[in-house]
């Protein structure tokens, strides 16, 4: 930066015929509608200099007699720069000047060489984030202002020719990548940035996995009770099996009758069927076929 430096062969500081030069260098930096007057510092060793700045629109220029107005934010300071972001309010043509203050003394004013017009301002792509959460496309944009928009982009990588400005998808294809790229716009000037860095996300696979094993778990819950009654059914007639007698070999009278008749000797086939082993059978047979 260049530093403009003036100063009395004697004593060191500005005698009262001396003049106080003017900043040099002024400019305006302006970014994202961010308006900032810059100057090069004015230099009097020994002692602070103090800067004012003020500012003239199209219509002080053409309808009130090419008035300046002060910038109050920017009256007296030391830094050497000013934000004129508030007083630079329309689309129109501005002219800027700053000088320095020393004391009583002033310095000429230094003006802008070229009239500013906010719509030159430089606007920036948005910071940007994206993600992925289940089957949605998240998009997470820096906040600029109330008077930033946005445009969005996104399409299926692989199908660049299919691109959609609309912001909401409904859903996303499990395991497919997406790619967003975004931009700025303000309405006031009607201008747009260039297109943010291309992000691709690959949409999550786990919605599915978790899909597939709940269905698993909850056949298995269902199954399991049908599979361990099974189990024991087959268990119980391989261990255990139960043996039907035919029914000529069933009881069909009460034991405590058939107790009562053997106590009596009495015949008592009216009252029960009396079981025969087998080899008893197999005797009879042989003995009535000789």
């Amino acid at each position: 930066m260049v530093t403009t430096s003036y100063f009395s062969l004697f004593g060191g500081i500005l005698d009262e015929e001396a003049l106080l030069p003017a900043p040099q260098n002024i400019s305006i930096l302006s970014t994202n509608m961010k308006h900032f007057l810059t100057w090069s510092p004015v230099t009097v060793p020994g002692e602070t200099v103090r800067y004012s700045v003020e500012f003239q629109g199209e219509y002080e220029r053409d309808y009130a007699n090419e008035i300046w107005i002060p910038i109050s934010e920017c009256s007296l300071i030391i830094v050497t720069q000013c934000n004129v972001t508030e007083d630079i309010s329309a689309t129109v043509a501005y002219n800027l000047r700053v000088r320095a203050n020393l004391g009583s003394w002033s310095s000429e004013w230094s003006t802008l060489k070229v009239l500013f017009n906010r719509i030159t301002t430089f606007l920036t792509p948005p910071m940007m984030e994206v993600s992925a959460d289940g089957y949605h496309l998240l998009v997470k944009l820096e906040d600029l202002g109330p008077a930033f928009q946005f445009h969005v982009f996104y399409w299926r990588k692989g199908q660049e020719s299919w691109i959609s400005s609309v912001v909401h998808l409904d859903t996303m294809e499990a395991g497919a990548e997406y790619c967003v790229k975004a931009q700025t716009y303000v309405e006031a000037i009607n201008r747009s940035s260039n297109f943010s860095q291309m992000q691709c996300v690959r949409g999550s696979t786990w919605m599915t996995t978790a899909m597939v094993s709940f269905v698993g778990f909850v056949v298995g819950v269902l199954a399991l009770p049908f599979l361990a009654w099974k189990m024991s059914q087959i268990f119980q007639y391989s261990c255990c099996p139960v043996i039907v007698l035919p029914d000529t070999l069933k009881v069909t009278e009460s034991p405590m009758k058939l107790i009562h008749c053997m106590s009596e000797g009495t015949e008592c086939c009216d009252l029960a069927v009396h079981v025969i082993p087998p080899e008893e059978i197999l005797r009879l047979w042989i003995q009535d076929t000789l």
